[in-house]
């Protein structure tokens, strides 16, 4: 019978159940033979029995000294059986727990496998949906792939690059004229900028593509769009109050009349981008690169611009008071008609830059470099010119009273000015 059932549990293709009532079976068996082999023979031969007792023997030792001498051996050997007994049955219990915790895993794994079949349903049915033509259909097709990018971090950047793609695909055609385009993108693709916009970035794999989107008109307030390809796009009127925009990619973006007030381009890629009219008051621009932009009659008041790169920019009629432009670079750049009331910018390169009939009153212009420089009917009174260069600067016609930092007679000894120029 032993033999029998752990031949069975150990060959039979039998469910892990089976197997296991099979080697119960077994160690049953095996452990009441033990104790049948204890309580008998092995407890003679305990008792001093090695073989049957002779008749002299038994004349020597009284029935009771007998009965009481096995009893002694047979209590000594249960007690050792009784040990063995719960030595097996902790055995037993940790391979019954350990076959426990394998079912659990098989369940959890099942389990899995059927979250992981639900999610794919629900992706498969979200991108059915947003291929509807109705717009609630797309709509709800979109929220769900957000739900989607909630529930299944790993599905996270499939999601948003289909997000990125619609919009990609359904905005207004290249063959549409600027002039003709709607002042606000179309619900489900303004919907898709929004959800994107909210997005977690920390599971980004890598950022949203919105290259040579139109959307202009669009909002995205405090929208997060760190790192995101904004290249060639066509955001004019936008609402970016607030967005996150740091490391973006806007070049050769047309952001004309848009509102970034309060937003974050740190070290973003603006070259060549057109931002005239636009409003940055307070936006922090620090370490950006604006070679080349276009940011005529832009409003910079309050702005941050420490380190940032403005060579050849076109910043005529554009507003700096109170900004900070310290340690930027502005050579070659254009600001005439400028204002600059207040603005820090000490150690700036301003180096052949045009801020001719530019307002530069109470401007802090410590260590800037100007040399050869335009100043050309620029208004400079109460500035303060402590370690300028103004080697080759023009000045013909400039309004220097109230200056410190420098004397009458240092700037006239490097600079170019005329009887039009006043100290």
């Amino acid at each position: 019978m032993i033999a029998i059932s752990a031949g069975a549990a150990l060959s039979l293709n039998i469910p892990d159940w089976g197997r296991w009532t099979l080697a119960g079976t077994a160690v049953a068996g095996i452990s009441a033979l033990g104790i049948a082999v204890l309580i008998g023979p092995a407890a003679n031969r305990l008792a001093g029995e090695r073989h049957p007792l002779t008749q002299v023997e038994r004349q020597q030792m009284t029935a009771t000294e007998r009965v009481e001498a096995v009893n002694a051996a047979r209590h000594t050997l249960i007690q050792a059986a009784t040990g063995l007994v719960v030595i097996g049955g902790v055995v037993f219990t940790g391979q019954g727990l350990w076959y426990t915790a394998q079912s659990l895993d098989a369940s959890r794994q099942a389990q899995r496998t059927a979250e992981q079949g639900q999610i794919a349903d629900r992706y498969t049915k979200a991108v059915e949906q947003i291929g509807s033509g109705t717009l609630d259909v797309r709509l709800g097709g979109m929220y769900a792939l957000e739900r989607l990018a909630q529930d299944s971090p790993r599905d996270h950047q499939t999601v948003y690059d289909v997000l990125a793609a619609f919009i990609r695909e359904h905005d207004p055609k290249p063959t549409i004229k600027a002039a003709k385009l709607s002042a606000q993108p179309a619900t489900d693709v303004q919907a898709a900028l929004t959800i994107i916009g909210r997005r977690n970035t920390r599971l980004d794999a890598h950022m949203p593509d919105l290259s040579n989107i139109r959307a202009p008109g669009a909002n995205l307030t405090r929208a997060t769009l760190t790192d995101t390809n904004l290249s060639d796009a066509t955001l004019t009127d936008t609402n970016l109050t607030g967005a996150n925009l740091t490391g973006a990619d806007l070049f050769r973006a047309d952001v004309r009349d848009a509102n970034l007030s309060d937003a974050n381009l740190f070290s973003a890629d603006v070259r060549g981008a057109n931002l005239s009219d636009a409003y940055l008051t307070g936006a922090y621009l620090s370490d950006a690169n604006l070679t080349g932009a276009t940011l005529t009659d832009t409003n910079l008041t309050g702005a941050n611009l420490t380190g940032a790169d403005l060579f050849r920019a076109d910043l005529r009629g554009a507003t700096l008071t109170y900004a900070n432009v310290r340690g930027a670079k502005l050579t070659y750049a254009d600001l005439t008609g400028a204002k600059l009331t207040d603005t820090n910018l000490r150690g700036a390169d301003l180096t052949d830059t045009n801020l001719s009939d530019a307002t530069l009153s109470g401007a802090d212009l410590t260590g800037a470099d100007l040399s050869g420089a335009t100043l050309t009917g620029a208004y400079l009174s109460g500035a303060n010119l402590t370690g300028a260069t103004l080697t080759g600067a023009t000045l013909t016609g400039a309004n220097l009273t109230g200056i410190s930092g420098m004397t009458q007679k240092a700037i006239r000894a490097v600079a170019i000015v005329d009887d039009k120029t006043k100290f």
